[in-house]
């Protein structure tokens, strides 16, 4: 046999290896179909990850930008939510002192609502002291479409009274009222005009209540920033051209925090201050003093959630009052309320004063 010439074994390889870099199958003539689009497919998964990436790293950086901070859970860091009206600055200490208690009363209230959306609240109480009794009755109905609330009560005094509210349709945040009382056994009319506007930063209210002597107005307004408040509130009497009413508070207003101050016409000077100590305790403190006077008034209260249906509350103040309160929910829409007020510095003397509180609503 004849031996093979290197040359051409050396060609034979050497075609063989630039046909497989070039994508050319052993014995055929064409490149293969399935090399050049699988580099492809490759490429462009590997492009797509790279976005993928580039996206979730932007994503992030605008959740950490946007995250709110303590005092504006719903708005960037910066800016703050609408600030309360100025009746309202410090009303969580207001209702750790207020709510759960009704000392020397004993109190029926019940609230339903037709399927026609008009909503009905009626109450009585009696006065364990006095025996006299009392009560109110309630009716409000809402157009949500033209933004209208029309309310109307009746209570035992016989007095009528109507509101009628317009809000967010002249302007987003403008909230429009008239509110009118009669009393039917003296003829007795009354009637005030009410506005408020509230947005980021402010909140402002101006009413006018019309007397045949001269109407009053009463102004309000409550500005806020990084939880920071500062409000003035007026009264003024066009019949004696004078300032009725003079008032300036400031606060602070965290997520678990608020702290207030007043003064009141220049001689009244007060304080609270709140704090919800975890989801099941909040306690609240006040301080009041008046001008001129050496009597400083000082009082301490705490609510203590013992479950999702029970809840203590306990107040005391420099007077050696105390009082204590239980509320019991014992059913969906039923409530029961018990409480007492007990004169710690003259425990034997008497005087005492225990309330119940019976809530239903349908």
């Amino acid at each position: 046999m004849r031996a093979a010439r290197p040359g051409l074994s050396a060609c034979f390889s050497f075609s063989v290896s630039s046909s497989l870099r070039a994508g050319v199958q052993p014995g055929s003539s064409e490149p293969s179909k399935r090399t050049i689009p699988e580099k492809r497919a490759k490429q462009g998964l590997k492009m797509d990850r790279e976005e993928d990436k580039k996206k979730g790293k932007e994503t992030e950086i605008q959740m950490k930008e946007s995250k709110p901070c303590s005092h504006c859970k719903t708005k960037k860091c910066g800016s703050m939510a609408v600030p309360p009206a100025y009746s309202d600055l410090g009303k969580s200490a207001k209702d750790i002192f207020s709510k759960g208690y009704a000392f020397g009363t004993v109190k029926l209230d019940l609230k339903t609502k037709s399927q026609s959306g008009v909503e009905f609240s009626t109450g009585g109480s009696s006065n364990t002291d006095t025996g006299k009794a009392s009560g109110n009755l309630e009716t409000k109905y809402k157009v949500k479409e033209l933004g209208l609330t029309f309310n109307q009560k009746w209570n035992t005094d016989n007095t009528l009274t109507t509101e009628v509210t317009m809000e967010d349709q002249l302007a987003k945040g403008l909230k429009l009222g008239l509110d009118t009382s009669f009393v039917p056994n003296t003829g007795k009319k009354s009637a005030k005009l009410k506005t408020g506007y509230k947005r980021d930063y402010m909140n402002v209210g101006c009413d006018i209540d019309f007397d045949l002597a001269g109407p009053t107005v009463h102004a309000a307004a409550v500005l806020g920033y990084e939880g920071w408040l500062a409000g003035y509130q007026m009264a003024f009497d066009t019949a004696k051209s004078k300032l009725a009413q003079n008032n300036f508070a400031l606060g602070y207003k965290a997520g678990d925090f608020q702290l207030h101050t007043n003064v009141n016409d220049g001689t009244e000077f007060g304080g609270s201050i709140y704090q919800k100590v975890n989801d099941q305790l909040e306690t609240a403190v006040n301080l009041a003093w008046t001008a001129g006077s050496n009597n400083t008034r000082f009082g301490i209260a705490a609510k203590y959630q013992l479950d999702k249906d029970a809840s203590v509350s306990a107040k005391v103040n420099n007077a050696s009052l105390v009082g204590v309160g239980y509320t019991q929910a014992l059913r969906p829409g039923v409530k029961l309320t018990l409480s007492a007020l007990i004169d710690a510095k003259n425990f034997n003397a008497g005087g005492h004063k225990v309330g119940m509180g019976f809530e239903l609503e349908v």
